[in-house]
């Protein structure tokens, strides 16, 4: 498929051609995506008064394989489309108060195993290499994705010397940040749906200055691969108000462990250096909680038996 809304063009092109039962259909998915992506083929058919034979004739005619590659055409063309108060309401129209912890979970568990089977090792491999061999590193991430960018940010720095996290509230104090970049430097894009325009213009700039840009998202149709050369697919919840990013995350913290491989000695350096500033500094002390001598305890209690 060509880009996320391909099914819609796609629809579009083969309409007139159609039954009466595939106009019905690609009637109600037009106006009812947000409902069809959760149907099988034989409730859709139910549905919309036709034969589970029509929804996939249907399917197949649109130019899939069948009815499953085409629900994950609709997939992709709900995530782009669905704005927070429709994903909140297919979500809580989907699951009952006592599944919610169930069926959350479930789900984080299905996108690691789907982002398992799918990424790229060779794109992993890349991405590694040119943080690797990059002048400066810059990461950005705004809105939901900007705790990743912060938390690859922050161990990036314990490896590079020179790692930029972009903060912005607009695009002209981004490319400030990013006045010198150039094509010995990398960007790392985090974006996931609804996707941010910011984070597109900065890779777009990026790339503009030859600068190496390595992507993490949620799809080979995503916008944030248009000028990307090294792409990083992690799936996150499709629809929910709540952003699923556990799988990127996973994916984050595998490439914080390839670079502390290659970077052994440079972070056993940073953090010796660093266990010593924490020391000579008393970074911690106030923060941990310390256990209760046994004996402190003991010596409580008695005198709670006295009185």
């Amino acid at each position: 498929m060509s880009n996320t809304n391909d099914l819609s063009n796609r629809i579009n092109e083969k309409y007139k051609s159609m039954s009466k039962g595939q106009k019905l259909l690609a009637s109600y998915i037009t106006d009812n995506y947000d409902k069809a992506v959760f149907l099988t083929a034989a409730r859709l058919g139910e549905v919309v008064g036709v034969s589970e034979s029509t929804v996939v004739r249907f399917a197949t005619n649109l130019g899939y394989k069948g009815y499953p590659e085409f629900q994950k055409a609709l997939e992709e063309l709900v995530r782009n489309k669905l704005n927070s108060i429709q994903r909140m309401e297919v979500t809580y129209g989907r699951i009952s108060q006592s599944q919610i912890l169930e069926t959350v979970l479930q789900s984080d568990t299905e996108n690691l195993k789907s982002t398992l089977e799918s990424i790229d090792q060779n794109a992993f491999e890349l991405a590694v290499d040119t943080i690797l061999n990059a002048k400066n590193i810059y990461v950005i991430g705004i809105r939901s994705c900007a705790p990743l960018a912060s938390f690859l940010a922050f161990y990036l720095n314990l490896m590079f010397d020179k790692v930029h996290l972009l903060h912005t509230s607009s695009s002209s104090e981004l490319f400030e940040q990013m006045v010198r970049i150039g094509n010995e430097d990398v960007i790392i894009g985090i974006s996931f749906p609804r996707y941010s325009m910011r984070t597109l213009k900065a890779i777009e700039f990026a790339n503009n200055r030859n600068a190496k840009v390595i992507t993490l998202t949620d799809s080979v149709h995503s916008p944030m691969n248009l000028y990307s050369s090294c792409n990083l697919i992690a799936k996150s919840d499709m629809a929910s108000i709540v952003d699923s990013l556990v799988a990127p995350l996973s994916v984050i913290n595998s490439l914080i462990v390839a670079l502390c491989m290659k970077k052994q000695s440079e972070v056993v350096g940073t953090l010796e250096m660093l266990e010593e500033i924490w020391g000579e500094y008393q970074v911690y002390e106030n923060d941990e909680i310390d256990h209760i001598d046994d004996s402190i305890k003991m010596r409580y209690a008695r005198i709670g038996e006295e009185k």
